[in-house]
């Protein structure tokens, strides 16, 4: 499915990440970020050429998630994690144990909702093009899904953003990638293996 929406919003989803990755925590050089229970490590990414870089796992909403996501999680005890690469591509990560099964369900269902919402609900700004499209379900524990949007703005800049919410039992996971580009840049095939090693990883 595919939706083409006209929003200055959707832009905050797509190119806060692209300037957030300077502002990341970067490991010592040659050594890999301690795993932590429930993230993904930085090779569990789509590939990149430059590699990946894994910030701390942090408590709260990364600031790329918090206008379309932080209120559905104003509620919850939120942990994430941010990645990043030499170039514009980054991504991050948070996990939410809710605790309650159907509690989970009712918010993953929100997450879910709240991507395509995020653009449908401004509609401010005429310089901008925001296209949805939705790649579908994973059969991974209580399921995942997978969602895209791509901006393109009057002064040219285009990014594409993959976004992929999960659920095991009464924990949900929420991962968003990024970078400048379109649809034909996106490694959807990938994004959905990283999805489902994240899902697997939750407790």
């Amino acid at each position: 499915m595919s939706t083409t929406i006209r929003t200055g919003v959707l832009a905050a989803l797509a190119v806060a990440g692209l300037t957030a990755g300077a502002a990341l925590t970067a490991a010592p050089a040659g050594a890999a970020p301690k795993a932590a229970p429930g993230f993904l490590t930085a090779s569990q990414l789509p590939p990149h050429p430059t590699g990946w870089t894994a910030g701390p796992v942090t408590d709260g909403v990364p600031v790329e998630l918090e206008y379309c996501f932080g209120e559905a999680l104003l509620a919850y005890d939120i942990h994430h994690r941010d990645f990043r690469t030499e170039l514009e591509t980054n991504a991050q990560q948070i996990v939410v144990v809710v605790g309650d099964s159907a509690k989970a369900e009712a918010l993953a269902r929100r997450l879910d909702r709240e991507v395509r919402r995020c653009a449908l609900r401004a509609g401010a700004d005429p310089e901008i093009e925001a296209e949805y499209r939705t790649y579908g379900t994973l059969p991974v524990e209580e399921g995942a899904r997978v969602h895209a949007v791509h901006t393109r703005a009057a002064w040219g800049a285009m990014d594409i953003d993959l976004t992929s919410v999960g659920r095991d039992g009464g924990t949900v996971t929420l991962v968003r990638w990024g970078q400048m580009g379109d649809f034909s840049d996106a490694p959807v095939k990938a994004f959905k293996k990283t999805t489902t090693t994240a899902v697997d990883k939750l407790y």
